[in-house]
């Protein structure tokens, strides 16, 4: 048996066994280089992932980059106002053709200026007439499977993948009632931590860790008896709810909010959309990570924060407020950085070994069960 094969079978125990017997993950499943290969195939490929938010790319020619396992990717608004998302390689000579952020008219490549319209045909090829057979009208960029949900975009490389719509249906009915389709996005941000991307997207959904990793930040505001996890398992997600005490800066409803009653206007939910998108949705707020490995050893993530409509209306000083709340979050993050890239150093020492888990790392099990239900789907 493979060191591969071995791991994914103890994945296979590790989902099998009841909540309160669980453990961690093995630390192979986190430096094995195999075992990401294994996840790009299975999970990266064939599973939806979050970019940004809709608000992010707001009128025509808007457009943000992303990537999925290997494939660069770019999602734009088009003419007609349709978020669509393309191939981000040329048709010709296979360079990539967007890079970061920003606005267009049209997608030129950097390379040799093919041309391509914001519905991705190709509408410009300088110095081609004199190629037999070649046609403008029959290139055209690979299209990829793009919906939006509650202002979130998402993105799939697997053409028969179930509607985001209907897999996250029993979380909208837990965030529906917050409209965060609305929220006003305020801070987006790239950056690469030296860590495995399963290391942080565990890290997030977990608040075992809050009163002490995060003691000086939202540690403070979080009451571990108010916790409420879902009963089942669900095959696209999972969340948790919890309630911010009177003293939360962050995460209470403003007094203009005159829709959320009473637990929900100081409840926020804390969803992570598999494989690897999670955010904290308060009346107030939201904050997000979007996940992309690079290596088993390091990952990119896109980190967002969004304010509810009518808190950003009555912020009087919008740019200190912001620059107020991304010094906040970049304490939180880097609080969250040094534990999880301290957990892969851990991970690839000899002596290292998985222990069980806390109740308030129930979503973690969530989470084994996923990973498993995709690592071992045709694995005998």
């Amino acid at each position: 048996m493979s060191p591969a094969s071995a791991l994914l079978g103890e994945l296979q125990r590790i989902a099998d066994a009841p909540l309160e017997k669980a453990s961690a993950l093995p630390p192979g499943l986190y430096t094995s280089s195999e075992i990401l290969d294994h996840e790009k195939r299975e999970i990266f490929a064939r599973d939806w992932s979050c970019p940004g938010r809709a608000a992010d790319i707001p009128d025509p020619g808007n457009y943000l980059t992303w990537s999925i396992a290997d494939q660069p990717i770019f999602v734009v608004r088009n003419r007609d106002g349709e978020v669509k998302a393309f191939s981000n390689v040329c048709r010709h000579r296979m360079m990539v053709l967007l890079e970061g952020k920003g606005s267009c008219r049209r997608v030129v490549c950097p390379y040799h200026a093919w041309t391509y319209d914001l519905d991705g045909q190709l509408i410009g090829a300088p110095h081609m007439g004199a190629s037999e057979g070649f046609e403008k009208k029959d290139i055209r960029l690979h299209q990829l499977r793009t919906e939006t949900w509650q202002g979130w975009i998402y993105v799939t490389l697997d053409e028969d993948a179930a509607p985001v719509a209907e897999l996250l249906a029993p979380l909208g009915e837990i965030t529906g009632r917050y409209g965060q389709e609305n929220y006003v996005p305020v801070i987006t941000e790239d950056h690469v931590w030296d860590t495995n991307w399963k290391l942080l997207t565990e890290n997030f959904m977990e608040g075992y860790h809050l009163p002490v990793a995060h003691k000086e930040t939202v540690g403070a505001w979080f009451t571990e008896e108010k916790t409420i996890f879902p009963e089942r398992i669900f095959e696209g997600f999972t969340y948790q709810t919890f309630r911010k005490n009177k003293t939360a800066g962050y995460g209470r409803a403003h007094e203009a909010n005159t829709w959320l009653k009473g637990k929900w206007r100081k409840t926020s939910v804390l969803p992570t959309v598999f494989s690897c998108h999670m955010y904290v949705l308060g009346p107030d707020h939201l904050w997000y990570l979007s996940l992309r490995p690079q290596g088993a050893e390091k990952v990119q993530v896109r980190f967002g924060v969004a304010f509810a409509p009518e808190v950003y209306e009555a912020i009087e000083d919008r740019d200190t407020a912001i620059a107020e709340l991304s010094a906040f979050f970049d304490k939180v993050n880097n609080e969250d950085r040094q534990v999880v890239e301290g957990i892969f150093k851990g991970a690839q020492a000899p002596l290292s070994s998985a222990g069980q888990l806390s109740w308030l790392e129930h979503e973690l099990h969530d989470f084994a069960c996923y990973l498993s239900r995709r690592l071992n789907s045709g694995v005998s």
